[in-house]
């Protein structure tokens, strides 16, 4: 290995570069990476916003990549993060770090295939999609405008990057553009093998020290048993507080009619008519079957619907079985291998989630691993099918085994600690509860956990306001008391209000009772692009904004025009969410707390990233103020509140408004 810096000196050389300062947090998180990369104990480690976390995992990775010549791979949830430290964390790093390393640090950025434009799908034009005549003639229209624009891009681009294209197009208009990995025909048969984007961003992070992918990517990874990224050692989870939520959601499969009839068509040109016609029957037998079954969570599978799954699982065995006997005879012709293997893509992924739905009900409840659900559109005229759903009951045991096994991982979020501590998030992961925790095993996973805090002074800059005179929240909409309340407490702050609603209709229904109130603007999500509405409540200090999840987690506004965050009530899942109540209720079947495991542990991260979208600077403060009694009133409160930042808290509503005013003076 070459004599190489130690990690505090390439930290500071880093620092210097980028223009910035040292924080302890940061110091001490790149510290304790370093140790976990040597030692290969897993980490958790929460660093608040602020604290310079990215810098605090880089410089440790690269220092480790270049001295093993070895790769990192570095897993982000939103684009935002991938395009920060692709375009603006890496490249300062790597030329900060070059001299001290004798070499500057090569990066690259991995994601799926379906994200990259196909050279060849672009030539020979998608096969006909059966999918089109479900949608109306304008629709269809705008599609191929949108096609077209993508035709334009593509003679620009040198990544063929889908997040590259700015506007962005919808994802009918994309996937006649591009392919899966079960759809591609493989860089050896296709003519355009070797300029294929996929191909080429592969290549690239296969030569690089770190690899930048998205959490899907690492999923899948963990999932398939044939490998989708380069070979690694470390792997760090940046915004790790959505890696189970990522992870469930690349491992959830659905099946409708509608797509059963889809595949059927895709077909029916290239295998014996009466094979497509039978998996076509199977779907139409199927559509009045999903239609007699009540939305929700599925415990018992009835014969019926039994019946014609097993009918479409057989008759796409039949069709795949015949698709692939001609595809072998298909020679070179690549624009037939390209629609044969789009239709045995979407034959595989019928008969395996069929398979799946069947065998999901076998044993008793307790012993299932997977949960079944019916998803119904609330709306006739809604253009999303009946379709059944199946997901894992939990992720945790996929992650022991084909993560944290294998490499050596550290887990890093501004929100990690639940109610002062990591085992709510740890047991998640299938991490041991505690790092003491003994698992029995005859090699025991060893992780620790840290919490390097963050540089606000929570306690002086904020005030966390708990309503607790409030009624508590009902399910007919927001109480009038409610409302009065919030309207009260934007007055007081002239505005400069974030609005984190536990649904769209609490949001709407805010937005248009305080519209004829308050003397500030109001914007509300699904008026426009939701980036679009950041950038006009940003850009205006009086202006006010109401929203959703999205918002939660999704908001980055320092300065005044953010003084007050709102927060309807405790952001617990839907009593009636298939996933969430069937998980509390497999752990209530092993003895555990269900309520506390599920949705407490979801409410308390949610109610953390929204509570930390008031203080994004050094010199902001403000008021976070959660309306629901609860907090302060039920017996899980002191579990939600100890995992909110360090606010000073009050419940006295004349306090807060009078710190407001003082706040909208100054």
């Amino acid at each position: 290995m070459p004599d190489l810096p130690d990690v505090s000196a390439l930290l500071a050389a880093a620092v210097s570069g980028v223009g910035g300062a040292e924080r302890p947090g940061q110091v001490k998180m790149a510290d304790a990476v370093a140790h976990a990369i040597e030692s290969g104990e897993h980490l958790a480690v929460q660093a608040g916003t602020g604290t310079g976390k990215s810098l605090a995992y880089l410089v440790p990775a690269v220092r480790h990549a270049v001295a093993g010549n070895a790769c990192v791979v570095v897993s982000t949830a939103t684009i935002a993060l991938q395009r920060q430290l692709i375009d603006r964390d890496l490249p300062r790093l790597a030329e900060s770090l070059k001299p001290l390393l004798g070499r500057e640090p090569v990066f690259a950025i991995l994601k799926g295939r379906r994200n990259y434009l196909c050279r060849h799908r672009l030539q020979v034009d998608a096969p006909e999609d059966p999918e089109e005549i479900l949608f109306d003639p304008q629709t269809v229209s705008a599609a191929g405008r949108q096609v077209q624009r993508i035709h334009e891009w593509a003679e620009t681009t040198d990544t063929g990057d889908r997040d590259e294209l700015v506007p962005g197009v919808n994802e009918h208009a994309w996937r006649q553009v591009s392919v899966s990995a079960r759809e591609c025909l493989g860089a050896q048969r296709c003519p355009f093998g070797t300029e294929c984007y996929a191909e080429l961003a592969r290549d690239r992070a296969g030569d690089a020290d770190i690899v930048v992918t998205n959490h899907a990517l690492l999923a899948i990874d963990a999932l398939e048993d044939f490998q989708v990224l380069p070979e690694h050692d470390v792997v760090i989870v940046d915004e790790a507080h959505e890696l189970v939520d990522r992870v469930t959601s690349v491992a959830t499969a659905e099946l409708s009619a509608q797509a059963v009839e889809i595949t059927a068509r895709r077909c029916g040109r290239l295998i014996e008519e009466d094979l497509a016609d039978r998996l076509k029957e199977t779907g139409e037998a199927l559509a009045p079957v999903l239609a007699d079954l009540h939305p929700g969570r599925m415990d018992v599978l009835p014969q019926a619907a039994g019946l014609s799954l097993a009918a479409v699982r057989d008759a796409a065995h039949a069709c795949a079985t015949a698709l692939r006997t001609t595809l072998q005879g298909a020679g070179d012709d690549a624009e037939r291998i390209g629609a044969g293997r789009a239709a045995l893509s979407s034959l595989e992924e019928i008969h395996d989630t069929a398979v799946r739905l069947l065998e999901s009900f076998a044993g008793d409840i307790a012993s299932r691993h997977d949960v079944v659900w019916l998803d119904k559109p609330f709306t006739d005229d809604s253009r999303r099918p009946v379709a059944l759903r199946v997901a894992p009951l939990g992720v945790g045991a996929l992650l022991r085994e084909r993560l944290f096994r294998r490499r050596t991982t550290v887990l890093t979020s501004a929100t990690l600690s639940l109610g002062g501590s990591f085992e709510p998030l740890a047991r998640q992961w299938g991490l041991p509860a505690t790092p003491e925790e003994s698992t029995g095993e005859d090699k025991p996973i060893v992780w620790s956990g840290l919490d390097v805090g963050s540089p606000f002074d929570h306690a002086r800059s904020g005030i966390l306001y708990i309503a607790r005179g409030l009624p508590s929240p009902g399910r007919d909409g927001l109480p009038e008391a409610y409302l009065t309340e919030l309207s009260e407490l934007i007055e007081a702050a002239g505005g400069r209000t974030l609005g984190l609603f536990s649904s769209m209709r609490a949001a709407k229904q805010a937005a248009e009772e305080l519209k004829g109130r308050i003397a500030q603007p109001l914007l509300c999500q699904g008026e426009d692009a939701t980036s679009q509405l950041v950038k006009r409540f940003a850009d205006d200090d009086a202006t006010c904004l109401f929203g959703t999840l999205s918002l939660w987690q999704g908001v980055d506004v320092p300065g005044p025009s953010l003084r007050l965050v709102v927060i309807d009530r405790i952001p617990f899942p839907r009593p009636d969410d298939p996933l969430s109540s069937a998980r509390q209720r497999a752990i209530a079947a092993r003895g555990g707390n269900g309520f506390m495991a599920v949705a407490a542990t979801n409410a308390a991260l949610l109610l953390a990233q929204g509570a930390g979208r008031l203080l994004r600077s050094m010199d902001d403060r403000g008021v976070v103020a959660i309306l629901d009694p609860r907090l302060a009133t039920a017996r899980y409160g002191s579990f939600l509140r100890a995992s909110l930042p360090p606010f000073w808290t009050t419940f006295d509503s004349a306090t807060v408004k009078a710190a407001l005013r003082r706040l909208d003076a100054s």
